[in-house]
């Protein structure tokens, strides 16, 4: 098996490092992170910033220390799990779209500037798109998240929700058409195809190790399944994961998290250790739930 050369931020590893409980253990990611040719330094500097940004609270200290997601923490992972879970059902179904598009428009003061860039983030963190300033749309039944954002910055009295099945932007009507461009899917589109392109090598690359009865030791297994899991998450992290019937066919995206799934799978039934790696073992349960 040929090693990544992709660059891997600690950021991710640490994550990928988070127990079933929510927690991070600091002995438990340190090998982990030296097998990945990540420093304990760059793990501990990750860690403390976790604790900054009020995702992570730290209980003990030294070899004992442990660190436990806040409400704000648990949102963010919640947040990944779901868009994982949504991508490989939508997949699976091949459709999920209710012919609606959702509206959401605002107009904050630039005195509040803060709060209405987080709002534009969260937005487009949801898969939203801009049609214009201060409107944004998405195909997915967003409102209750968008109610949601808006009280925590409390600009509830800000915002206009609305519901359509009869979109036109730009004199273009046809939701397909729409779709493409409001999410720029070729270039997405392209950083998949480029995503399969590179990684497409590794089932065959474990079937073959499996042939001749070889096993996939932890120095090499974590590092590839973390530059695989980076590499994905650069596309993955920019899709807006709309329905199906929205998107080109075939859909590079589908292919893609096909194939992460499947390697994932094969990786593990040749890996020496027993039991699941802790790395991405969220992302391992999720896939199992999946059946």
């Amino acid at each position: 098996m040929s090693r990544t050369t992709v660059q891997v931020p600690t950021r991710l590893l640490v994550f990928g490092m988070t127990r079933a409980d929510h927690t991070i253990v600091p002995s438990e990611v340190m090998p982990v992170a030296e097998a990945c040719g990540q420093s304990p330094d760059q793990i501990r500097s990750c860690l403390r910033r976790l604790v900054t940004e009020g995702l992570f609270l730290r209980r003990g200290s030294g070899r004992d220390a442990v660190y436990e997601a806040t409400p704000a923490g648990l949102a963010a992972m919640g947040s990944t799990m779901e868009r994982t879970r949504l991508a490989y059902v939508q997949d699976a179904a091949g459709r999920g779209w209710d012919r609606q598009w959702r509206l959401v428009g605002f107009a904050v003061p630039e005195r509040n500037r803060a709060a209405r860039d987080a709002f534009r983030e969260r937005l487009l963190a949801l898969g939203g798109s801009a049609v214009q300033g201060g409107l944004y749309v998405s195909p997915h039944p967003w409102h209750k998240d968008v109610r949601a954002e808006a009280d925590r910055l409390e600009l509830a009295d800000q915002i206009t929700l609305a519901t359509t099945d009869d979109l036109e932007v730009g004199g273009e009507r046809d939701p397909r058409e729409l779709a493409r461009r409001l999410w720029q899917l070729d270039e997405l589109a392209s950083r998949y195809r480029r995503f399969s392109d590179t990684y497409g090598r590794i089932p065959a690359e474990l079937t073959a190790l499996r042939e001749r009865h070889e096993r996939l030791a932890d120095a090499t297994f974590l590092p590839l399944a973390l530059g695989m899991a980076v590499a994905f998450s650069e596309c993955f992290s920019r899709d807006p994961l709309l329905p199906p019937e929205l998107l080109p066919r075939p859909w590079p995206g589908r292919e893609a998290r096909e194939l992460t799934a499947r390697s994932r799978r094969q990786a593990l039934a040749l890996r020496q250790a027993n039991g699941l790696p802790p790395l991405f073992r969220l992302f391992d349960e999720a896939i199992e739930a999946l059946g």
